[in-house]
Parts: structure tokens; C-alpha cells; sequence
């Protein structure tokens, strides 16, 4: 299958388009990838350089694999970080035009905002520009805990909280991916997916693997992994177990290597067959 996917990209570590490329080419897909930023390094760690890519270079890239008249063999649109808002203009422009090309294509929107430790680290606006726009427009959508309930206005305390404000969300959208959910009501030891649609729900449950600081990164390789399954096999329980299973897998290889980047790469072959397989329950 062929992605155009429109993230960030660092020059070391594996965030955005580093997180999602490699896994995906590991698969045996295509990645058309598009990068929003340009930075040494993914923001975690306190100090980087580089910048926001001008929103009228990536929308001048997008234009040239369109003039090649790749977008009628796109099969998925991936999108994550976005800089501003001239760039989210340049994020629906693009999926309007990859439908406009292959009206079966999907557009896997990951709502990037913030995470649990560490709050809000996108620009005033961006929270606003997915909810009222790019989340309504898209076929799936991969929110974490924290961007469930800001987009959502809502604590999600328990299983049901979580199920509640995820379809709350599917006002556009026919599937949503929790990638990860911490109840409080839940095994403190074990950390979730949910895979949502209007009237189905799927859990898979993990161990939480002990990292002292967990490393960036996993949400966006596990979007790219359940997009790619789901095109697959177009069963979103097979997908939500063999993204769980990969990324369990290539965290293991991580802490047991003591890195603080995923290793996709050093754990690429756990990635495509994951020693240890996790199995969904239907909700």
C-alpha cells in the first residue's frame, strides 16, 4: 500500500515521520513522507534546533507528487503534528485532494496536543483547529488519554468514561484508536487501546513497562501500524492486536537495550513478528 504522511520530522530520535516510516516500509508499504518540521530532536527533551516547515513549502511538495498523479494511488493519508494554523489549511487541502483522487483512500488523523506529563505542547489554537475541523473530516482517529479528554472536555476516569468520550468524537470519523488509556478504575500495572466505533468496541490490555522516562514517539508508530492493518484486512480487531503486540515488542527491545528512543530499527524484526502476541476482547 502506498501513505502520504504529513508529520514532523527529527534529525535523531523517532517521532512523527520517523516513528511511522521505517515501521511501515518494514511492512512492506510505501511512505510518501512529508515532513512539517525540521529538528534536531523531538521537544522532550528541553533543548533542540530547527524549525516549522512554512506552510506554502508543504503544500508546494504535496503539489508536486500531485502533478505526478501519485495521489489516485494513495490508499492512506497519515497527518500528526501540526506547527500552526496556516498549516492545518494545507492538512485539509490535502486531504480533499487525495479523495478528490481515490475516493476509497482513508485519513488517519492523529490529534497531536499534548501528553499526561506533559500537558499542552502545541501553539494556542491547534486544539481547535482538530476538534472543529480536521477530526469531523477524518476516517479514523488516534487520540491518547490526555487528547481524549481535551478534545472532549471530559475526565475519563473509567472504561465507560472512555467509551462515552470516544464516540462523543465520531461525529465524522468511523473509528477511533485510543492509544493508550490509564484508568483510574484499571490495573496499574497494565495500560490499554481501545478501537471504537459507533456501535463496536474492542480493548486490548499490556503490561506497563517500567521506563523512568517513557520514550516519545509510541503513539505515532501505533497509528501507522493499525492504519496499515486495518487496509489489510479491514478487521479492526486483527489490527488493534498485531499494532498492541509490535509495539509491546519493540518497548521490551528499548528498555532492555537502556535507550530512551524507540529502537524501531535495532527491534525491527520483533516488530514485524512479536515474540509475545496480545489478543483484543470485545467490549
Amino acid at each position: 500500500m502506498r501513505f502520504l504522511s504529513l508529520q514532523s520530522h527529527v534529525a535523531y530520535g523517532y517521532v512523527g515521520n520517523r516513528a511511522a516510516t521505517f515501521p511501515l516500509q518494514r511492512l512492506g508499504h510505501e511512505v510518501w513522507a512529508v515532513n512539517t518540521v525540521e529538528f534536531s530532536n523531538h521537544t522532550g527533551y528541553g533543548v533542540w534546533r530547527g524549525r516549522t516547515a512554512p506552510a506554502e513549502q508543504v503544500a508546494d511538495i504535496v503539489q508536486g507528487i500531485e502533478a505526478l498523479g501519485l495521489l489516485a494511488r494513495c490508499d492512506a493519508l497519515l497527518t500528526g503534528y501540526v506547527g500552526d494554523a496556516a498549516l492545518g489549511d494545507v492538512v485539509l487541502e490535502t486531504a480533499r485532494k487525495v479523495r478528490a483522487a481515490n475516493p476509497r483512500a482513508i485519513w488517519c488523523c492523529d490529534p497531536v496536543l499534548g501528553d499526561i506529563d506533559t500537558g499542552i505542547y502545541v501553539k494556542a489554537g491547534i486544539d481547535s483547529f482538530f476538534k472543529d475541523h480536521a477530526l469531523p473530516a477524518a476516517d479514523l482517529i488516534t487520540p491518547n488519554h490526555f487528547e481524549l479528554e481535551h478534545l472532549t472536555g471530559r475526565t475519563v476516569a473509567t472504561l465507560d468514561d472512555a467509551l462515552e468520550a470516544t464516540r462523543s468524537l465520531l461525529k465524522g470519523p468511523r473509528l477511533a484508536l485510543v492509544t493508550s488509556l490509564r484508568r483510574a478504575d484499571g490495573d496499574a500495572e497494565q495500560i490499554e487501546m481501545l478501537a471504537v466505533t459507533a456501535d463496536a468496541a474492542w480493548r486490548i490490555v499490556t503490561p506497563l513497562i517500567g521506563f523512568e522516562i517513557m520514550p516519545n514517539g509510541t503513539g505515532d508508530a501505533v497509528a501507522a501500524l493499525f492504519t496499515a492493518h486495518w487496509l489489510e484486512s479491514g478487521d479492526i480487531a486483527s489490527a488493534l492486536g498485531k499494532a498492541a503486540s509490535s509495539i509491546y515488542a519493540v518497548l521490551e527491545a528499548t528498555l532492555a537495550m537502556g535507550e530512551r528512543e524507540l529502537q524501531l530499527v535495532a527491534a525491527q524484526d520483533r516488530l514485524v513478528s512479536p515474540p509475545r502476541r496480545f489478543v483484543p476482547e470485545r467490549l
